[in-house]
């Protein structure tokens, strides 16, 4: 184990040296959705709330991945769709093998709750990103206030992770 753990510390050591700057969608939203992941299973919050998070950062990971392929011209037919598969087949795969998606009591609406909240923050977080573009579009391509295109996704993720949060007390 502890070799395991110096191989690891090592690689994020280097990774960390050679890291490259990267202008997608932003990297301090990629890890404000982690955290908020992991902020929401500490606290024991239901799968499908803390799910629209795994959604989130997903999609930010998606839109990050083809904004880095469109710089280097690394395209192929539907390259977009195929990024979004891998991404989502490499999280949720993993997921139904482990037991986690796909148990029969861990369901709202007819729907495994993970797979549910996933499908939500994704449309969430699209939603926000188009909503950043055109916020800067009516604003002469400047953004309305600092970080906005943090603070959107954000807000709006909090606000759709709390009402669904009202609806499951409610259910």
């Amino acid at each position: 184990m502890k070799q395991i753990l110096n191989k690891f510390l090592i690689t994020t050591i280097l990774m960390l040296f050679f890291a490259t700057s990267v202008y997608a969608v932003c990297p301090v939203c990629v890890v404000a959705v982690g955290a908020g992941l992991g902020f929401s299973e500490w606290l024991g919050i239901d799968d499908a709330v803390s799910s629209i998070w795994i959604g989130a950062l997903l999609m930010s990971m998606v839109l990050w991945t083809i904004v880095e392929m469109r710089k280097k011209n690394w395209r192929f037919p539907l390259y977009k769709t195929v990024i979004f598969l891998v991404y989502y087949f490499l999280t949720f795969v993993p997921l139904y093998y482990s037991g986690i998606v796909g148990h029969p009591l861990n369901k709202i609406f007819g729907i495994d709750k993970i797979i549910f909240g996933s499908a939500v923050g994704t449309v969430i977080f699209l939603l926000t990103h188009w909503l950043n573009l055109y916020l800067k579009k009516i604003n002469g391509g400047k953004v309305f206030f600092p970080y906005q295109k943090v603070v959107l996704p954000i807000v709006i993720l909090l606000l759709t992770s709390l009402a669904l949060w009202k609806i499951l007390m409610i259910l």
